[in-house]
């Protein structure tokens, strides 16, 4: 067992446990500690360090979910058997060198001084989740200072200083590496989807691979443009990926940091083994990012885009869950070349996302606003989703069973019913709560998991959360 020594800095603005966490991880990546290799328990570790044992135990839960720790039951922690380690301190060299780079140019539209039945019908919903003063404050100015970037269409691939914006803040966020030029923006998911399909089409790429159970309006895109497609189970970790595609050029659907709708991680190690099928099988990856930033206990697992050193990664994200819903602002980040095919047919397409909207995301991303927008959110969420599961626990602990609840703005529920699961989506939306079944997203589940829902809890207010429950609690177990 190696000792861990690291220097840590209780005066930095970075916490103790990712301080710790960086050390061991730097210490897996060199191989300074070796595959299988038994970590100091949670206790010694803590006394040696002269930490709580709860800063030792967070730092070594944010290892074991990204995958560079695994452990064992009444036995402790082990270091994971990690590949291609020069690869990945190639790309983390990369990735600094390409920051700087981009940082040096400056890719703004705004003048030097800026740089300085409705559904609320239906639903429960909570406005502390967005504060729409500071939103209408961006918006303002935009229309007041500068109307007359408003006098002319979109850019077909989005706003310039939008991109820019983005490209800043995936990469302090996300690990993600590119220029603005590398950035389509699009209204929605589905239209950047759409898009993509043109792109893979000129690439001679017609067979997609996609997550079973899955996001389904992205499934459909797929099917309705003609491509070939192949369901690949899920597992705790993620796309079985000995059963993707072996030998045809292809792409590979898939959302490694939060699974939708298991919420399962993909570990380090299969992160490894996905870009090397991409790799070896000349394929694409389409990597969607859903809600990766909304994780509530130790910090956000980085994208798979960053550790990408054969340019075969398509990040996708969107605002739509950070934001609000109906704000419809999403974007893809291509490989260079992929870019350029995206502008050689970009001229026979026009912008359908709001211009006045993408300059005011971009004021607001400038001004730090959303940055500071996405911190509260986190915290508000992880009280609700503290809240929800003590609510079960008090009213509906022998009738909903609760999974994946470490991120998100939802959680999959095993219900204990002899009801159908739509039946129990129709009476939540009653008490004004969204669920649906999760066989919907599979294409080949009948009778799998079959009172499981996809449980959105992120919109019932903190103060009619217990309530809530009690109440969808009475209404599920109520005889039809």
């Amino acid at each position: 067992m190696k000792a861990i020594i690291p220097v840590l800095d209780e005066s930095s603005s970075r916490p103790l446990y990712l301080q710790l966490y960086d050390h061991i991880k730097k210490e897996i990546l060199v191989h300074e500690m070796k595959p299988d290799e038994k970590l100091p328990s949670l206790r010694s570790l803590a006394e040696k360090l002269k930490l709580s044992i709860t800063t030792v135990n967070l730092a070594y839960s944010q290892l074991n979910v990204e995958g560079y720790i695994y452990s064992k039951p009444q036995s402790g922690y082990y270091v994971s058997n990690i590949s291609r380690l020069s690869d990945i301190l190639k790309e983390e060299h990369k990735g600094q060198g390409a920051m700087v780079a981009r940082e040096g140019k400056e890719y703004s539209l705004f003048p030097v001084d800026v740089e300085k039945r409705d559904q609320s019908a239906v639903f429960q919903y909570d406005l502390s989740c967005f504060d729409f003063n500071k939103w209408k404050k961006c918006m303002n100015k935009v229309l007041t200072e500068y109307p007359q970037l408003l006098m002319f269409e979109s850019d077909p691939q989005g706003e310039l200083a939008l991109r820019y914006e983005i490209s800043k803040y995936i990469y302090r966020s996300r690990g993600v590496v590119c220029s603005p030029e590398q950035i389509v923006i699009g209204a929605g998911t589905q239209q950047i989807t759409s898009h993509l399909c043109l792109i893979l089409a000129k690439l001679g790429i017609n067979h997609v691979a996609v997550e079973e159970p899955g996001y389904l309006p992205v499934k459909n895109i797929f099917r309705d443009r003609g491509f070939v497609m192949t369901a690949v189970d899920v597992d705790q970790d993620g796309i079985q990926i000995h059963r993707l595609p072996a030998n045809i050029k292809s792409a590979v659907y898939v959302s490694p940091s939060n699974q939708f709708p298991t919420g399962a991680v993909m570990p380090i190690a299969k992160r490894y083994q996905l870009l090397e099928w991409a790799a070896h099988n000349d394929s694409i990856i389409v990597e969607d990012d859903y809600d990766s930033e909304l994780r509530y206990f130790g910090k956000p697992i980085p994208a798979l885009q960053g550790l990408d050193s054969h340019h075969s990664v398509v990040y996708l994200g969107s605002f739509s869950s950070t934001l609000f819903a109906s704000i419809k602002i999403s974007y893809m980040v291509l490989p260079e070349y992929m870019a350029e095919f995206f502008r050689d047919i970009s001229h026979g397409y026009t912008q359908t996302c709001s211009k006045t909207e993408q300059i005011t995301l971009a004021l607001f991303m400038e001004q730090g606003l959303y940055q500071t927008h996405i911190r509260k959110l986190r915290q508000l969420y992880a009280r609700k989703l503290q809240r929800v599961l003590s609510a079960i626990n008090l009213y509906g602990k022998d009738v909903i069973r609760p999974t994946n609840t470490y991120s998100g703005i939802n959680m999959i529920i095993n219900v204990e019913s002899k009801k159908e699961p739509q039946e129990l989506c129709n009476e939540a939306r009653q008490l004004g709560v969204a669920a649906t079944p999760v066989s919907i997203y599979a294409d080949d589940t009948p009778g799998r998991q079959s009172t499981a829902l996809v449980f959105y809890y992120n919109q019932i207010p903190l103060n009619q959360m217990e309530e809530t429950i009690q109440a969808l609690t009475k209404i599920w177990t109520a005889e039809s």
